[in-house]
């Protein structure tokens, strides 16, 4: 099992003093995702839960549309990080081989290498025929499930995570990252290797909601992406065109929406002011 944090040695200074402790720190490798032997991106990620990895980057990516387009997954070492090779039924891998281009991705972008700006602007898939409805209730619960499934940030303090939230089940999957694009592209694999639909859910983040998120969320099928932080104004208008519901700043019992206000029913005793 590759870890996934490790212990160092620091020096604190606190109360005007200085002293020495250790502190657990989150692990960050080099993943390349390669298909074909050839490399399509290299994102600096956890190394933990690759297989989600491959197949969540895969599908919001577009370069598979279903799981049954993976053949496997290897998981190898090298040059001190870890190569995924994705295998693809040949009319996929085909296909791959043309579209192709190169790209690299940093733990604090997840559009790097894209090579034209209509390509990292490119619309969000249309869900505003997902019939999903949660409560201000749901929205809280969702909020307090994600905060009790990050082991590895409970330790840290360096990770995002990322959730699927199901009204009248409740959290069904958490996938942890130290880039928020690649714990939803995790989240994404595992919820596609489990059948588990997008439109039954709401996709919740610990991160700002950017744009890639809403590309993601919308390319997984959910009419709803809920986070901790706030938006940017162009995911605000990304989430509008898409038909998606776009809930932010959810902390405690209250939240902010702005965009797709009718999939959340606040309930009869609440009045907006």
């Amino acid at each position: 099992m590759i870890p996934t944090s490790r212990h160092v040695p620091e020096t604190i200074f606190r109360n005007a003093a200085l002293s020495t402790g250790h502190r657990t720190v989150a692990e960050e490798s080099a993943i390349a995702l390669s298909y074909g032997g050839s490399t399509e991106a290299v994102m600096m990620a956890t190394p933990a839960d690759l297989e989600d990895f491959a197949v969540g980057f895969s599908l919001s990516e577009g370069i598979i549309e279903s799981l049954d387009e993976v053949i496997g997954v290897d998981v190898e070492t090298a040059s001190g990080g870890i190569d995924l090779q994705i295998s693809l039924k040949d009319d996929v891998d085909r296909a791959l081989r043309v579209r192709r281009r190169a790209k690299a991705g940093p733990v604090g972008c997840g559009l790097c290498g894209v090579e034209s700006i209509e390509e990292a602007l490119k619309p969000a898939a249309d869900v505003s025929g997902i019939a999903l409805q949660l409560t201000a209730g749901d929205i809280a619960d969702a909020m307090n499930a994600l905060s009790a499934n990050q082991p590895l940030n409970a330790g840290t303090r360096a990770v995002h995570a990322a959730g699927f939230y199901i009204p009248g089940r409740g959290m069904v999957a958490v996938r942890e990252d130290v880039g928020r694009h690649n714990a939803l592209d995790k989240l994404i694999g595992h919820l596609a290797r489990n059948g588990i639909s997008g439109s039954d859910g709401a996709v919740i983040m610990t991160s700002r909601l950017s744009v890639e998120l809403i590309q993601k969320t919308a390319k997984l099928g959910s009419g709803m992406l809920i986070g901790i932080s706030a938006p940017t104004a162009l995911a605000i208008d990304m989430a509008t065109r898409a038909g998606m519901s776009l809930v932010a700043l959810a902390r405690g019992q209250d939240f902010e929406i702005f965009a797709g206000a009718d999939r959340v029913n606040i309930g009869t005793e609440a009045n907006a002011a």
